[in-house]
């Protein structure tokens, strides 16, 4: 690589010499007209300003004229260039020509900041160009003059060495010290640019960085009636300057750049974002005939208002047009008043859209598959960009050379992209049993399965059949009742993982604050966390946050009211699948009973679901004796909870007696355990004839 990328500076930088030459003789004549050597180093002769004169004089007039277009590349760098390619190789410069969209001449001008490093040699023919023997170094002066024969082309590349244009404003060349004027500002290159161009390694996506750029996004999934329809009309009129200030209320964080790239393609113009200095980025804007695109989520935080008011006066001034993006409106008066603003709010996709948007992102994937995403996810167009390549990745890696189909491996990169955010309000639970582990009557059964079901159908029946509009809030809401380890948890587990979400169950000691206002902070935070990360939402135990309202006697049960009232809210609110349990179902307020689509009481299971639930209870590598009897197990009063823990409490006593099995007598003593934890007494009657096994037991003290 190094020889190929050495051999390509030789030929252009032979160009660039046959550049110098003519530059150092355009010099030569001038200094020939202009030196007196008994009177230049006093003064300036009136011969002198003639000349002078004479010469501005002929660059203004010239100034129209047409830049004469670049000679055409030599045979030798073509034949370089066709054999790099048949090795799969990519001459350095010409990857960063592509990576960086740079033309001929700022290739060339690159080259002139490169030849210092190459040899010293070349500072005293810059300095002898720029008739300065104090500016060694390249400056934009130099890069204008070599090379340009003419006024127009010289203005031409004063503009494109300029602080916008690409070489300066991706960084691949820095501005060193300050200058009194632009052309007399002196460059050097950008880190590691130098050990590219001699193909000495190096990453050309780290070489140069413009922070407002907005690049494409590939593939762009905005939803396709907002692309269509008002978003593409108010775009043409902030193009046509009908407009200059747009706001687009409403939409989540990751789907505003599809939105404002959708919005700059109407308008004609490439979108830049906001960066730190607000005035640069102005006017890099106005000079690259770009829309500015300012995320405004965080300006309504009291810490930043200074920064808003700033920044709300610096775009009353200007005149560029500016797009403004964000989850709530941020409208200062001052700045509505000196703009032609316009807004919309943008609309949350519905089923069609989403179904689409998935498309776009994935169009391997057949109808049945695309629907059944689109019901189960509201996903944003970054999110869904991230699962499109991290499930194509999955399938060349798992194809080893040839690529398997994309759709096995959507849900693993489904779970890769949303699963585990953090949060400290919540406690996330990967699904692990299935609907063969739940032991329920038929009636519970039944009901546990149309949960799930419903859930996948409700966007569809929501949308395409109007329901939506007669319904107060979506999603689905389920409410569990029951006796402690009679499977509420378990089920909220089977039923999230029967819809491949993932579980998150709400920490209530982290969520439940003493201070006014703390816990309705904190449950937005875990609603706002499962809705980011298309999860269940189970409140486990939920008495304590959705209890009863009561008669207000003293201050703090105002406020403990005012906490079930906001949670009532939010519960219509969220589109998703929540999930409440309760030991008993009278302690749950009715105004929240009344918002659940399934209330599901879990009794006690009988002797035909115990057996069941002792036989599941002990894994098949288990080594259980002969002599445990089912029967006589499955006629104690036991929930399911109680099961799994008297079995486990079995084994661990078997292996610490040093038996090869699992024998009544570690049953027996396993149940007697868990009655001690219960708070039960364990008759010997209860076990019929193994109550003897039961005088082993120690008496407790």
């Amino acid at each position: 690589m190094s020889d190929v990328a050495v051999q390509h500076l030789r030929i252009r930088l032979a160009a660039v010499h046959r550049a110098l030459r003519l530059a150092v003789e355009r010099q030569a004549r001038l200094a020939a007209l202009l030196t007196r050597p008994d009177l230049t180093p006093y003064c300036v002769t009136d011969e002198q300003v003639g000349v002078l004169l004479d010469q501005v004089d002929a660059a203004a007039g010239a100034m129209t004229e047409p830049a004469p277009q670049p000679p055409p590349e030599p045979e030798a760098e073509r034949d370089l260039r066709r054999r790099a390619a048949a090795h799969g190789v990519t001459l350095p410069l010409d990857a960063l020509a592509t990576r960086f969209g740079l033309t001929r001449v700022e290739q060339d001008a690159l080259l002139l900041v490169a030849a210092p490093e190459l040899d010293p040699g070349y500072e005293r023919i810059y300095a002898y160009i720029v008739d300065n023997l104090n500016r060694r170094l390249p400056s934009v002066e130099l890069l204008v003059t070599v090379g340009a024969d003419t006024p127009a082309a010289r203005l031409a590349r004063r503009r494109a060495l300029g602080p916008t244009g690409p070489l300066r404003r991706f960084g691949l060349l820095r501005a060193c010290g300050a200058a009194p004027v632009e052309l007399a500002q002196e460059l050097v290159l950008g880190p590691g640019v130098f050990d590219f161009l001699l193909g000495w390694g190096g990453d050309v996506g780290l070489l140069g960085h413009d922070p407002g750029e907005v690049r494409q996004p590939q593939p762009q999934v905005v939803p396709p009636g907002l692309a269509a329809d008002r978003l593409a009309r108010l775009g043409r009129a902030l193009g046509a300057g009908e407009i200059d200030l747009l706001g687009l209320w409403g939409c989540p964080a990751d789907s505003q750049l599809d939105v404002v790239h959708a919005l700059a393609a109407a308008a004609g113009r490439p979108p830049r974002v906001l960066t730190a200095g607000v005035e640069d980025d102005l006017r890099v804007a106005a000079a690259l005939d770009a829309v500015l695109w300012v995320p405004t989520d965080d300006l309504h935080d009291e810490p930043r208002r200074s920064v808003a008011e700033i920044l709300s006066g610096l775009l009353a001034r200007s005149r560029v047009p500016v797009c403004l993006t964000g989850v709530k409106p941020w409208r200062p008066a001052s700045l509505l008043a000196a703009r032609a603003y316009a807004e919309l709010t943008v609309p949350v996709p519905g089923f069609r859209d989403r179904r689409a948007m998935w498309s776009a992102a994935l169009p391997q994937l057949d109808g049945t598959a695309l629907a059944d995403l689109a019901a189960r996810y509201r996903m944003s167009g970054g999110e869904l960009r991230a699962v499109a390549s991290v499930a194509a990745a999955g399938a060349r890696v798992a194809g080893n050379g040839r690529p398997e189909p994309v759709a096995a491996h959507v849900e693993p990169a489904i779970a890769t992209v949303t699963r585990h955010r953090n949060g400290s309000a919540v406690q996330s639970i990967l699904p692990r049993r299935a609907i063969e582990d739940l032991v329920l009557q038929d009636a519970q059964l039944h009901q546990i399965l149309e949960i799930a079901s419903a859930f996948r159908a409700w966007p569809r029946i929501a949308e395409s059949w109007g329901f939506a509009r007669r319904s107060a809030h979506g999603g689905v809401k389920a409410l569990f009742t029951g006796e402690p380890g009679t499977g509420k948890t378990m089920s909220a587990e089977i039923v999230t993982g029967m819809l491949g979400l993932e579980l998150l169950k709400v920490d209530l000691a982290q969520v439940v604050s003493k201070w006014v206002g703390e816990t309705e902070k904190n449950m937005e935070a875990a609603f706002r966390q499962a809705e980011e990360s298309h999860a269940v939402l189970l409140f486990d135990e939920a008495d304590a946050l959705f209890g009863k309202r009561g008669e207000v006697r003293h201050g703090t049960d105002r406020y403990a009211n005012l906490e079930v009232g906001y949670l009532l809210q939010r519960l219509e609110a969220s589109d998703g699948l929540v999930i409440l349990t309760s030991n008993l179902k009278d302690n749950i307020d009715p105004a929240f009973t009344r918002r659940f689509h399934f209330v599901v009481h879990f009794p006690r299971p009988g002797a035909p679901e115990r057996r069941r639930l002792w036989r599941l209870a002990f894994p098949e590598e288990a080594p259980l004796d002969a002599d445990v009897d089912l029967d006589a197990l499955c006629r104690l009063d036991m929930t399911g909870a109680g099961i799994t823990a008297a079995a486990r409490t079995a084994a661990l006593a078997a292996a610490d007696a040093g038996s090869t099995v699992i024998g009544m007598r570690h049953v027996v003593r396993g149940v007697a355990r868990q009655f001690q934890r219960e708070a039960r007494l364990l008759r010997p009657s209860e076990l019929g004839p193994h109550a003897h096994l039961l005088a082993d037991e120690p008496t407790p003290g």
